[in-house]
Parts: C-alpha cells; sequence; structure tokens
C-alpha cells in the first residue's frame, strides 16, 4: 500500500484528524472600534496611540485605510502620506520615504520606517530646490552610485511635492 493510500484511509476513519483549526473572525461590534497604533522609525518612536479611528496608508499594492479589525496583513509602503485619524484630536499626516505596516490581530497596527516627518515640518520651497539639485545629478555624468541615489531621491520629493500643493 503506497503513503497516498495510507493517508486517504486515515481520512476515512478520523477526517478532523488532518483539519487546521479555522480562525473566526468576530462582529465588528463586539470588537473595539478604536486602533493601537505604535508608528517608528529606527531611532524613535514618532507616534504610538490607542485612540485612533482609521489609519490611511500608502501600500504598495495602492492606497489604502485601516479601520479597528481590519483583516491581518503586512504592507510594504511607497513613498507618501500617512494619516491617522483621531477620534478627539482630528487627524496627524506624516511623510514617510517607505517602509512596511503590520496589521495584527485585535486591532493592532504598526509601522516601520527608516525615514518619516510631520508633514507641517517640510517647506513646498526647500522641496522644489533640493528636486532640481537632485535632476542636475540623475541627468549628468557622475557615477553609477550618484545617479542611482538621484533617481531615488527624486521619486520621494516628487511624491512630497504633490502633498504640500
Amino acid at each position: 500500500m503506497n503513503s497516498f493510500r495510507v493517508a486517504r484511509a486515515a481520512l476515512r476513519v478520523r477526517p478532523t484528524a488532518f483539519a487546521a483549526p479555522l480562525a473566526r473572525r468576530g462582529y465588528a461590534d463586539v470588537a473595539s472600534d478604536k486602533i493601537q497604533l505604535s508608528l517608528s522609525l529606527p531611532h524613535q518612536a514618532v507616534y504610538k496611540s490607542q485612540d485612533v479611528v482609521q489609519v490611511n496608508i500608502p501600500a504598495e499594492t495602492g492606497d489604502m485605510g485601516v479601520l479597528a479589525s481590519h483583516v491581518p496583513s503586512i504592507e510594504q509602503l511607497r513613498p507618501g502620506l500617512v494619516e491617522v485619524i483621531e477620534e478627539s484630536a482630528g487627524s496627524k499626516q506624516f511623510f514617510l520615504s517607505g517602509g512596511f505596516a503590520t496589521v495584527q490581530p485585535g486591532s493592532k497596527l504598526s509601522i516601520n520606517a527608516v525615514e518619516g516627518f510631520p508633514l507641517e515640518d517640510f517647506s513646498a520651497e526647500a522641496v522644489r530646490n533640493q528636486i532640481a539639485e537632485a535632476q542636475k545629478i540623475a541627468s549628468g555624468s557622475g557615477s553609477e552610485q550618484d545617479i542611482a541615489e538621484a533617481k531615488i531621491e527624486l521619486e520621494v520629493l516628487k511624491s512630497l511635492q504633490g502633498f504640500l500643493k
């Protein structure tokens, strides 16, 4: 008797023996309607709260909103704006250069990024000047590494410029 027949015979005897337990999502009205958010950089925690209603993130697969009881997932973030909507204090906006967002059971959201700043810390004029400098390097005859870094810088700066208008 080959191994496949043995396994099939065992299933006939006790069909639930190999069934994986199914995780069940509860009803949204049973769960908390708040998100526990942690937004961290390698050197500091930028934002931490348990009073968040919604978080809008720039995922690589498209912009998405995260609410309480969201399906657990891991999303890679592109350079863009993270908007944190609080019940009492309105909304706060942070510009991230990229990173990862992890939605965990129990309405927990962790956002980890290399660089991130509140949007109000940026000057539209300074960003325009940096874009001009990066374009010179990207189109110039610098080293291959300098050109590659300038192209990445341009992508991030152009994304940031779109939010500052």
